[in-house]
């Protein structure tokens, strides 16, 4: 019963690795890309809802303010990442992908 055990974990340890290799191979660079585009377009939403927090006016305050409520959460960590000094070569990130 208890050899059954040890055979079980040790079978599922070994499909676990495995998943998680093919998904650094194949799926890891996928994801990353994922997140960086929803966290740009998610600070351009926020940018064109409560731009006028930090003074650019794109919006009428009333769909704004219709918003808000939904936005509340995270006003505070956009204004910190948008109003944040950075260089230039902040931006971009220098792989060698294609080499």
């Amino acid at each position: 019963m208890k050899n059954d055990m040890v055979q079980t974990d040790k079978r599922t340890g070994f499909l676990s690795s495995i998943r998680e290799f093919l998904y650094g191979m194949f799926g890891m660079e996928i994801a990353e890309h994922a997140m960086g585009m929803r966290a740009s377009l998610e600070s351009v939403f926020m940018l064109a809802t409560v731009g006028d927090m930090i003074g650019v006016p794109i919006l009428p305050p009333y769909y704004s303010l219709r918003l808000l409520p939904y936005l509340v959460p995270q006003i505070s960590t956009w204004k910190r990442r948008v109003l944040r000094q950075r260089e230039f070569s902040d931006e971009h990130d220098y792989h060698l992908d294609g080499l």
